[in-house]
């Protein structure tokens, strides 16, 4: 036998490092399908972006607050005059800015509205009196058999309405089969408004009135 084989034997057989910390061992049994399934083990973050909390009701909002800004304060460390380290939003501001947001695009969307109308009402007042002015001879014709002012100025009342009220026919189809559309399309639910539709045909009929009678009146 060699020294140098001599010395390896003896380093070896001192040297017990390699047993004060055994790596095969396992210092708790494994858990069966069962108990993996019953009792997972819970996953562990080293930060956390957020926190979702609910009050019992509204009114305690602000008292839910004041009490986690007391908490994280205290387990972040802050002191008195230090500023917070965190972030804490309310839902229901939030839902305050929405529904506000929501009431000016509303007003936009009924200024936008009114002008059209305004748009589409002087432009049947000139289709009116265009045919008021191609229409004498039978204007004439109906006078000189009986017929009175009034009952020119409903003739001609009543076509602006039917007029008005077949545009406005129109624009109810448009709107329901874009609506289908967007659900067929898009698997968006939509659901029928038939306070809407009897509010345009209100107004169709009313814009046929006011734009009407200044064509029939020249009559």
């Amino acid at each position: 036998m060699s020294a140098g084989q001599s010395v390896s034997d003896q380093t070896s057989s001192v040297n017990s490092l390699n047993q004060i910390y055994p790596g095969t061992t396992n210092l708790y049994p494994e858990q069966s399908a069962s108990q993996a399934a019953n009792h997972p083990s819970p996953v562990r973050f080293t930060h956390i972006d957020q926190i979702l909390v609910s009050a019992y009701s509204a009114a305690e909002i602000s008292d839910a607050i004041d009490q986690l800004t007391e908490i994280l304060r205290e387990r972040h460390r802050i002191r008195t005059n230090e500023p917070d380290d965190f972030i804490i939003r309310n839902m229901t501001e939030m839902t305050r800015t929405l529904t506000s947001t929501a009431r000016v695009m509303t007003n936009l969307l009924l200024c936008v509205a009114m002008i059209s109308l305004v748009v589409g009402g002087v432009g049947i007042m000139n289709i009116m009196l265009v045919s008021v002015t191609e229409r004498t001879r039978e204007i004439g014709l109906r006078m000189a058999v009986g017929a009175r002012g009034r009952d020119i100025l409903r003739q001609f009342l009543v076509e602006a309405v039917v007029l008005c009220l077949v545009g406005g026919g129109l624009g109810i189809a448009l709107g329901r089969g874009g609506s289908y559309l967007v659900q067929l399309i898009l698997k968006w639910p939509i659901e029928n408004s038939p306070g809407a539709i009897a509010a345009a045909v209100v107004v169709s009929a009313t814009v046929g009135m006011i734009f009407g009678y200044y064509p029939g009146y020249r009559s």
